[in-house]
């Protein structure tokens, strides 16, 4: 059985955009993500919710939620968590880990869009860097599982 993290901001859920577009529309808040709802009202990336469920469905993948809270916002804690819940039904929400130092965790597969800051660096099993070039969106990273698993 493979133990398999994802993480959530820009590998689950656009993170980075709507950073953008809030700062577009206002100079006055220097950190959006500060913002009561900003979690809860992200967009999911392309591809992301069926590549979890077909994740979710194989039998030799333990697959968690792995993500890093904002320490800008307390409220990130709780807006990650409803934001699993809607996407994913409530099942998957014992299944959601909020840790700053991912390098914490054992388990075969982390992925991820940065390679370090939060631990990254420190994972024992394989990083899949999504978003680059090898595992630019979620096709690829379905095809990795596919092929090695």
């Amino acid at each position: 059985m493979l133990t398999v993290y994802v993480d959530m901001d820009d590998v689950l859920c656009d993170y980075s955009t709507k950073i953008r577009e809030k700062k577009a529309k206002s100079s006055a808040t220097s950190y959006p993500q500060s913002e009561p709802g900003f979690f809860r009202s992200l967009e999911p990336i392309e591809g992301a919710l069926s590549a979890i469920e077909k994740l979710r469905s194989r039998k030799d993948i333990d697959l968690y939620i792995l993500t890093a809270p904002s320490t800008k916002n307390p409220l990130s804690y709780t807006e990650k968590r409803l934001w699993i819940e809607d996407k994913f039904g409530y099942e998957m929400t014992s299944n959601l880990i909020i840790c700053s130092n991912k390098g914490l965790l054992k388990g075969d597969v982390l992925i991820d869009d940065h390679s370090n800051g939060r631990g990254q660096e420190h994972f024992e099993g394989k990083l899949i860097h999504f978003g680059q070039s090898d595992y630019p969106n979620w096709e690829a990273v379905l095809e990795y599982f596919t092929a090695q698993f």
